[in-house]
């Protein structure tokens, strides 16, 4: 074996493996977060269109479960771009249908509604893409569960240039892509024709209350290639890992007495969590806290407040680590 294929063995190896659980888990995490909505079915299961719009589709909306999975295979392996008509909506997306075919929008997936799921209507949102004609490119098909899933967003890109960047990607690789999209799950990140997810987990080495509190929307960001699954068009990416955990140091980085910079994340009623510029966090419990009478952290902190707070105790192995607001002259 070359000094090459033995560090890149050695790189991966620091990798975890990313197996179907792990995406499973992404997906029930979108399903999970998108808001009940008990006019419409199951989010995969296309309703069928009322009487009077028969007569302008060739084919009912749930008929084409049992389509040409020849077909859709053809149109993800080629990459192409289809107009698909909007014929209902669930809690989760969009349900299309066109050229003999119909499947789902993941609300994620939608241009006009990238990143605002808590600035709008959902509901009222999704009802104005009634009837119209979106671009889309197929970016999952599941012969045996029935589903074919589309992207919006992913049709910006040319055709072929998902194939492309599939094949010059690999795990472990170092990439540079824009943030298209954030939810409560995580971020999606365009790589240049391929979109990947950081879960929420990936962000950062501290806790994460939302992704919104690491990446903005539209902000350039370099990634690490987890796992790809090219015949999912699935591409799990991580932001933390280019940079060494800091818990592995914590003992020495941040010892009993360090006073450090620290920026506030979250304020509740008993303390805050405030997060060093090495990218953890810690609690400073209210008793650690130079508050007068009667006052609670939230009159005290706010958060994004930048403060200076001296550490109080440090506990690597569960990731957790004890603050003061009382620091020393």
């Amino acid at each position: 074996m070359s000094a090459k294929d033995n560090s890149k063995r050695k790189y991966d190896d620091a990798i975890p493996a990313t197996d179907e659980g792990w995406w499973q888990a992404l997906l029930a995490d979108e399903h999970r977060y998108a808001p009940p909505h008990p006019q419409h079915g199951n989010v995969l299961k296309p309703k069928p269109p009322q009487p009077e719009k028969a007569v302008e589709s060739p084919k009912p909306v749930a008929e084409p479960v049992h389509a040409d999975w020849e077909m859709v295979k053809e149109l993800y392996s080629q990459d192409r771009i289809i107009e698909m008509k909007v014929m209902g909506h669930n809690r989760g997306g969009l349900l299309v249908e066109g050229e003999g075919l119909s499947g789902f929008v993941p609300f994620s997936h939608l241009i006009e509604l990238a990143g605002k799921e808590h600035n709008i209507n959902r509901d009222l949102s999704l009802e104005s893409y009634m009837g119209r004609t979106l671009s889309v490119k197929v970016i999952e098909c599941v012969p045996e569960d029935g589903r074919v899933v589309f992207s919006e967003r992913a049709a910006l890109a040319e055709p072929g240039k998902r194939a492309e960047l599939f094949h010059s990607l690999s795990t472990g690789d170092r990439a540079r892509g824009t943030v298209t999209n954030i939810t409560d799950f995580g971020v999606f990140v365009d790589l240049g024709g391929v979109e990947g997810l950081i879960h929420i987990s990936e962000l950062s080495w501290g806790r994460v209350s939302h992704p919104n509190q690491i990446v903005q929307l539209g902000q350039e960001i370099d990634v690490q290639v987890l796992d790809i699954s090219a015949e999912r068009c699935r591409v799990a990416l991580s932001l933390k890992r280019l940079i060494p955990n800091p818990w592995d140091r914590a003992m020495t980085d941040f010892a009993e007495g360090t006073v450090l910079s620290a920026t506030i994340t979250s304020v509740l009623s008993y303390g805050a969590f405030a997060r060093i510029d090495a990218g953890v966090e810690g609690l400073i419990h209210a008793s650690e806290m130079p508050l007068e009478p009667n006052r609670s952290p939230r009159e005290f902190l706010r958060e994004g407040q930048r403060v200076q707070v001296r550490v109080l105790h440090v506990d690597p192995a569960h990731q957790r680590m004890g603050l003061s607001l009382k620091t020393a002259d």
